[in-house]
């Protein structure tokens, strides 16, 4: 028998741009694991009419808060929106191409106690591309990540991210608003130097693909566009930008 979790105090906010699709199989996946949230709030960032339509067209089904914007502000303006009509005291992240495994719903409850438990910890991550290199502190797979600038690498300065999270729903009190009239990867930059500055405590799920599976048909892409700079996987492209991220990160975390 599927077992029901009601996340109280939680809304589930979903960013979405021109993937109507990715979002129903998105909310279809909480369903199907029985997961409900006090509340849910899905920030558009001005999609095409046809994604608009889609999603008033599924907003009966899954009882979600639409929030709209008539042109396309880019991805500061709709976490900001979004984040600003949350109503709980917590806040479970998501973009629109991601879904959750299966043992999403009893890791979550985990993250809960977690966060309710802890109050110096501002945030729980759910996925990431690469293993954070200094974890300590395990707890049902959660782990603080332990950032320290003299630490070597460039790798420790990702301990915010966009990817799925939890967060306080204060967030802004202690580390801002997002960067808007910037691309994507400017504004999150922009955060996860605000989390450090501003002294960010986060606790990491180190299995993270056994978590969240992200998806990106090729009926609706990735909207992220990143330059070959970011991309290549050239040697000499890659060395350089490594070097450059060691010298630029620790140069902005420093002024």
């Amino acid at each position: 028998m599927k077992k029901d979790y009601f996340f109280k105090d939680v809304t589930l906010l979903i960013t979405h741009y021109n993937r109507s699709q990715s979002l129903e199989q998105l909310l279809k996946s909480f369903v199907q694991l029985g997961c409900r949230f006090e509340d849910i709030v899905v920030s558009d960032d001005g999609s095409k009419p046809e994604h608009q339509e889609y999603l008033r067209t599924l907003q009966p089904q899954y009882g979600f808060r639409l929030i709209t914007t008539p042109v396309n502000r880019g991805l500061g303006n709709n976490i900001n929106k979004g984040q600003d009509a949350v109503k709980t005291p917590l806040t479970l992240y998501v973009q629109e191409d991601f879904t959750p495994a299966a043992i999403f719903p009893e890791s979550f409850t985990h993250a809960l106690n977690i966060i309710n438990g802890r109050p110096e910890i501002d945030m729980v991550r759910f996925y990431a591309y690469f293993l954070y290199p200094y974890l300590k502190n395990p707890e049902n797979n959660y782990y603080e990540m332990a950032f320290h600038v003299l630490k070597p690498g460039y790798k420790k300065f990702y301990v915010y991210s966009d990817h799925p999270h939890l967060r306080r729903s204060s967030f802004f009190n202690k580390f801002g608003r997002y960067m808007e009239g910037q691309k994507g990867d400017v504004t999150e930059y922009g955060m996860m130097m605000s989390f450090l500055k501003n002294n960010g405590k986060a606790v990491f799920y180190k299995d993270f693909k056994d978590l969240f599976l992200q998806k990106n048909s090729e009926a609706e892409p990735s909207t992220m566009k990143r330059n070959v700079w970011r991309e290549s996987d050239n040697f000499f492209l890659t060395q350089a930008r490594h070097l450059y991220r060691h010298l630029k990160f620790n140069f902005d975390y420093l002024v």
